[in-house]
């Protein structure tokens, strides 16, 4: 658009803005318009075709919303159709600037306009201002000033994706899927994420108030104290032969990370590896592209699909498993999401490793981060995640080879194990000695967990049921973690079992 016209359609809009201000009236002067084949992409659908092809299947990318703005006839009439959207929005910019009842200066009703546009089109679009901007680049550097959670806006409010490992929201007991209402006693129903990020970050040291709605409990509070996030993306331990990687993020250090666990150890002697990335909030493409690389031997990882050839793309492995093909189950969860869930599809799709859990969050859309000036940029959704099998990822999430719940493992206080060996004159008895000490001892455990009182009334319901999740037992040392995670001990026997056959088929191929 060349300067003369931005010059009239400013002018336009003004004249219009003040003959309307000044009791003109636009009543009964209006009629619905479709928006013109040549108007600029926004939340309404565009008129032109927009398909493409992915491994045979068609995706139309058009939004399923239709444009009901109504233009006012006096613009139609006097201003030329491919700029009559841009006239009718400085008219309301006009508007704003005489009527509003507090006085707005020009650069505060734009930036709250760009806003408001950019949070309307979808939960992840997003207008970054200064401390915004700041804070996007710190995260991503492995290194933030605040809570330690993942965020998105639902209806309104926000809604926790997931907390961080060992940050001040993961210690203080916040859960994905839980819905944050109130901060510091202000209701936020209605702000951006961008406002609500602002909030929820402060100095390291100083405290903020949470309301937190969680499934059918009544509201509570939750006080946490801010500090400087340093992220471990990568914890690994080993445990029985079987190697345990938990990744808590897709950070810039986890490929680095990952690397250093396999040099440091023989693989070898390894019979396995669980990758855990449940309540995993995402991270960067890149690293989700470089953390596949490193489990396959070639092969897709992930295909992304925009509007424009420059925003998709497809993503391949290079040749060299550096984990030498050892079996591989990857646990996801509801908390499991974006990055992560690139991962879990380029490894079940490429036939890599079992996927144990329960469906992921679903959440498979690409922001682009456009810088707009040094200090601000724009954060808008560019395209979406597809699998090495054409499948979306958005709103559809990662479906798990093996569902499991999470559920915690009790083992029974009152059982009685009989056995040959504790019967009166069983035969070899003597042989047996050691059998029968270890049977007579757990039963003596049973009659003394038997003789003593519940005090399950005593405790704190809340705290209780806080026990019960995958996240505090996630505190607990890898051996007890097993044996009361419920999907950690399926992902653990899973290799085992696996490790059995193997070495039952090469006794089988040697005779």
């Amino acid at each position: 658009m060349t300067k003369l016209k931005i010059s009239l359609l400013l002018t336009i809009g003004a004249l219009l803005s003040n003959t309307c201000c000044s009791g003109g009236s636009l009543k009964n002067s209006i009629i619905k318009k479709q928006p013109p084949e040549s108007s600029e992409p926004s939340n309404s659908s565009k008129s032109s075709k927009n398909v493409q092809e992915i491994q045979g299947e068609i995706v139309n990318n058009k939004s399923d919303a239709k444009c009901s703005l109504i233009i006012p006839e006096n613009i139609k009439k006097s201003v030329p159709e491919e700029m009559q959207y841009m006239v009718f929005l400085q008219m309301i910019f006009g508007f704003i600037r005489s009527e509003y009842v507090n006085e707005l200066e020009d650069g505060e009703i734009t930036e709250k306009a760009i806003a408001g546009v950019l949070s309307s089109l979808d939960p992840h679009s997003g207008y970054l201002n200064e401390k915004a901007f700041a804070s996007l680049r710190n995260q991503t550097d492995g290194e933030f000033g605040g809570l330690g959670i993942e965020i998105m806006m639902d209806e309104g409010f926000i809604r926790i994706i997931s907390p961080i490992d060992d940050t001040p929201a993961d210690k203080a007991g916040l859960r994905a899927g839980d819905l944050i209402v109130y901060i510091n006693d202000e209701f936020i129903n209605g702000i951006s994420s961008e406002e609500a990020l602002e909030k929820l970050r402060g100095d390291p040291k100083t405290k903020v108030k949470l309301k937190i709605k969680r499934g059918e409990k009544s509201l509570f509070d939750v006080e946490i104290e801010r500090d400087i996030i340093k992220i471990e993306s990568v914890k690994t331990e080993i445990l029985d032969n079987i190697g345990y990687i938990r990744i808590s993020t897709f950070d810039k250090n986890t490929t680095q990370g990952l690397k250093k666990f396999i040099k440091d150890n023989d693989f070898d002697k390894l019979c396995g590896l669980v990758i855990d990335i449940r309540n995993n909030p995402g991270g960067l493409l890149d690293e989700a592209v470089s953390v596949s690389d490193i489990f396959l031997d070639g092969g897709k990882i992930v295909s992304t699909r925009g509007r424009t050839k420059d925003n998709s793309k497809d993503f391949f492995a290079t040749k060299g498993d550096l984990t030498k093909g050892k079996p591989l189950v990857v646990l996801i969860n509801s908390g499991t999401a974006s990055a992560p869930e690139i991962f879990a599809g380029a490894i079940r799709d490429n036939k890599r490793g079992i996927i144990v859990g329960t469906r992921s969050f679903g959440k498979g859309s690409v922001q682009k981060v456009i810088p707009l000036s040094e200090k601000t940029a724009l954060k808008l959704t560019i395209a979406k995640h597809f699998t090495p099998n054409g499948e979306c990822i958005q709103a559809n999430g990662i479906m798990p080879d093996i569902e499991a719940d999470f559920a915690l493992i009790k083992k029974p206080e009152n059982m009685f194990i009989v056995r040959e060996e504790i019967l009166n004159n069983a035969l070899d008895a003597d042989k047996k000695a050691k059998n029968k000490k270890m049977t007579e001892e757990m039963n003596k455990k049973s009659i003394d967990a038997l003789s003593k009182k519940k005090s399950a009334d005593k405790k704190n319901p809340d705290i209780e049921e806080d026990e019960e999740t995958e996240m505090f037992y996630r505190k607990l040392p890898l051996k007890e973690r097993i044996e009361k995670d419920y999907q950690l001990n399926k992902a653990f026997d899973t290799i085992k079992a696996v490790e059995k056959f193997k070495s039952m088929s090469d006794k089988t191929h040697e005779k």
